[in-house]
């Protein structure tokens, strides 16, 4: 059994509400443990994740946030920030699925992040699994 830390950048309250649901169903079902914690947003995550991970308490990791773009480049710095962050961890083993949706409008965020829908939470989760899986076949 291994234990997952959901790292969410809580700012649209119930999108991440069902992107956690579903990263958590798919954990479950698969038989290990998730824990959840919350930072400001998501430029924060990749930092919260290198910070948990050198603790040794946590197997992988999934990223949870949503970024809706704006009228400013605010939107790209953060997209492209926190997903080169992740990917930087994620190329020094670290296994994290990440879940930040990044899109134009509220609609598409909640049809990717509706678990009976495209279910966007499962499938980081499970990408995370999978990379703890690869992770441990080549340790």
């Amino acid at each position: 059994m291994a234990k997952f830390l959901i790292v969410e950048a809580r700012f649209y309250d119930h999108l991440n509400d069902m992107l956690i649901e579903g990263a958590k169903a798919a954990i479950k079902a698969a038989g290990h443990k998730a824990e959840v914690i919350t930072v400001p947003g998501a430029l924060e995550i990749p930092g919260a994740i290198a910070l948990a991970d050198e603790s040794g308490d946590y197997d992988g990791f999934v990223a949870i946030g949503v970024v809706i773009r704006g009228e400013t480049y605010h939107f790209e710095i953060v997209a492209g920030e926190s997903a080169r962050g992740i990917m930087a961890l994620t190329m020094d083993g670290v296994a994290i699925g990440n879940g930040i949706l990044t899109v134009e409008n509220e609609a598409q965020a909640l049809v990717r992040a509706d678990p009976a829908l495209k279910d966007k939470g499962g499938e980081a989760a499970k990408a995370a699994m999978a990379l703890l899986a690869l992770r441990e076949r080549w340790s």
